[in-house]
């Protein structure tokens, strides 16, 4: 690194001060949005990586041929190790959701080539990823949801139900981000092929790990009739945001993905993404990781994480007052009150979080959801397991047993009861910061309608940028 002036030092320190107030990216304390590989020359690998690939534009790999070289090798690694055959091809895209956002843009696009008319449908569990939401209403289509049970994957019955010749797309999840459920694959691909209707299988945050797990039924594009599948290479691929990679069966639907046009007087455009400038750093060291890593090194942490998190569901299963939701595959689970004690024995999973926090932990909070058939899937506590999670098991079972006793009994916070500790004001949490406490405000994401939650949560993030 060059010598920097007085100036230059001045950015980076206010940069560090900016640094500081974030949660901790790396020591497992943070069970959510962080994948931790836990070792440092990895990070130090991607870092130079980008460094590398800085100025490089990954808009035309006409002119940068690194980037194809590198965004074929991913798409390759990924067709090889998630059962593509060569019939299989794809692109890299910047995350999950522009992955899940081009898969169901490219359904659309097909229904319609295909004489599909009016409003299409897109069929997924009340589970899938919020990303298809966004997608939905992107890209003009209903967002027909089925009601899963408590065991939170999908029946394939009840989805398989709902195709009809309006379905573009039906989606699966392997697993589901709230609970972990593996929805059943190849029961709903079997009667996707018999509808003539495309699957996808989003399995961006298991896709690198669930394939050296044991015991699991077909999920994969081992399964015929699954026509596209999405996985990001940021999460447990360990490489900075975002890179992700959307796999098609078929060039037809990967030429349907991309957005073309010679019809003005610039540079013809011809872009696989929804992005067209954009960095090639992320792809260049998911890219670095991949190949330092392999399938062995990848698997290696992936049977450490899947370790480290047996080992926290057998601790929450110890701790009188919780359970863990469903039937999780991992890397990831939910926890809930366990409402087969008394209601003084029951911890309430909000409650724990909160209290866990203030011991130094961050988990993530989940509302519950009352599904179109009136079932009530129940509020959590989720956490995101990492290899480095292995490392601080002791202290953060032991953190998970103090935080439950501290709030045991405590019932959950209602929607009135938050609203009156605001003054009966609920745009109060507009004038910030964030409450310490997390609990109330899911109370009244909960409790509220939507519409008016998802405005005001709107109205509360973007005034966090506002310049002052």
């Amino acid at each position: 690194m060059t010598e920097l002036g007085d100036a230059s030092r001045s950015v980076l320190d206010r940069l560090r001060t900016y640094r500081a107030a974030d949660a901790p990216t790396h020591g497992g304390r943070v069970l959510s949005y962080v994948y931790d590989s836990g070792s440092a020359e990895l990070d130090e690998l991607a870092a130079q990586a980008i460094r590398i690939m800085q100025p490089v534009n990954g808009l035309d790999p006409t002119t940068f041929g690194s980037v194809a070289a590198i965004e074929r090798d991913l798409v390759g690694f990924a067709r090889d190790l998630l059962g593509g055959a060569e019939e299989v091809v794809g692109s890299v895209t910047t995350g999950g959701t522009e992955s899940c956002l081009l898969a169901v843009k490219t359904a659309r696009d097909l229904w319609r080539a295909g004489g599909g008319e009016g409003t299409p449908r897109l069929v997924a569990p009340s589970t899938v990823h919020a990303a298809f939401f966004k997608a939905a209403a992107y890209f003009g289509l209903e967002l027909d949801l089925v009601p899963v049970p408590a065991s939170g994957a999908v029946d394939a019955g009840a989805l398989l139900v709902r195709l009809g010749p309006d379905v573009a797309l039906a989606v699966v999840s392997a697993p589901s981000y709230p609970f972990a459920s593996l929805d059943p694959v190849a029961e709903v691909a079997a009667g996707c092929v018999e509808a003539g209707i495309p699957l996808h299988v989003d399995a961006c945050i298991g896709g690198l790990v669930l394939p050296f797990a044991d015991s699991l039924p077909a999920w994969d594009l081992r399964v015929p009739g699954v026509t596209s599948l999405s996985v990001d290479l940021h999460k447990y691929g360990y490489a900075p945001k975002g890179a992700s990679v959307l796999l098609h069966r078929g060039r037809e639907r990967l030429h349907a993905q991309y957005f073309a046009t010679t019809r003005w007087p610039g540079y013809p455009v011809v872009n696989p993404t929804l992005l067209g400038s954009r960095s090639a750093g992320p792809a260049a060291a998911a890219w670095a990781i991949v190949q330092a890593l392999g399938v062995d090194g990848l698997g290696d942490l992936a049977v450490r994480t899947l370790a480290a998190t047996a080992a926290l569901r057998e601790a929450v299963d110890a701790i009188e007052g919780l359970r863990v939701v469903g039937e999780p595959v991992g890397p990831l689970f939910a926890v809930a009150a366990d409402e087969g004690v008394e209601a003084d024995a029951r911890v309430d999973p909000h409650h724990w979080a909160d209290a866990i926090r203030g011991l130094g932990w961050q988990l993530q909070l989940q509302p519950g959801l009352v599904q179109a058939d009136g079932s009530r899937l129940p509020h959590t506590t989720h956490l995101t397991v990492t290899p480095v999670t292995e490392q601080v098991l002791p202290e953060l079972t032991r953190a998970m047993v103090q935080a439950a006793d501290e709030v045991r009994g405590l019932p959950p916070v209602t929607a009135a009861e938050a609203i009156s500790a605001l003054g009966g004001d609920v745009t109060a949490v507009l004038a910030g910061p964030l409450p310490e406490r997390l609990a109330p405000l899911l109370a009244l994401v909960e409790g509220l309608p939507p519409e008016y939650t998802e405005r005001l949560l709107v109205r509360l993030l973007a005034g966090i940028v506002e310049p002052v």
